[in-house]
């Protein structure tokens, strides 16, 4: 369901808010960082698996048979590296190491950012419901 115009610019002012109050935050929500390189190595091994099969199918026609098995394994390895990347990679939001000293300082500076921002837009849509 598409945001209304008045909720897009609502969201627009919260990210210039989020942006102007803490700028390695609101680019750590980006995708920046491990979820960015994890999709990446993803895609890579996707793009090995093609080559994996177009090396199998010359193998095929070439009648090589070791070229067929060279594609196999491509693809094999390819397809392991593909599910292990994805599995690894965090969800939206998340930390990486969330057993680590700092990353439950991070949580808790974050959670009290969060706080921030629900207050504000709780206070925004009270001043709103009263115009």
């Amino acid at each position: 369901m598409p945001l209304s115009e008045h909720e897009q610019r609502m969201l627009e002012q919260m990210e210039r808010a989020l942006y102007a109050e803490d700028p390695k935050f609101a680019t750590a929500l980006e995708g920046s960082g491990l979820r960015t390189y994890t999709r990446r190595r993803v895609y890579q091994a996707v793009a090995g698996f093609l080559v994996g099969i177009a090396l199998l199918m010359a193998g095929m026609v070439a009648k090589q048979v070791w070229l067929s098995v060279v594609g196999f394994l491509v693809m094999l390895g390819c397809a392991v590296l593909a599910v292990t990347g994805w599995r690894k990679a965090p969800k939206p939001g998340e930390q990486p190491a969330a057993g680590a000293p700092h990353a439950r300082r991070q949580e808790r500076q974050k959670r009290s950012m969060m706080d921030r921002i629900e207050q504000r837009w709780q206070k925004r849509r009270d001043e709103q419901g009263g115009h």
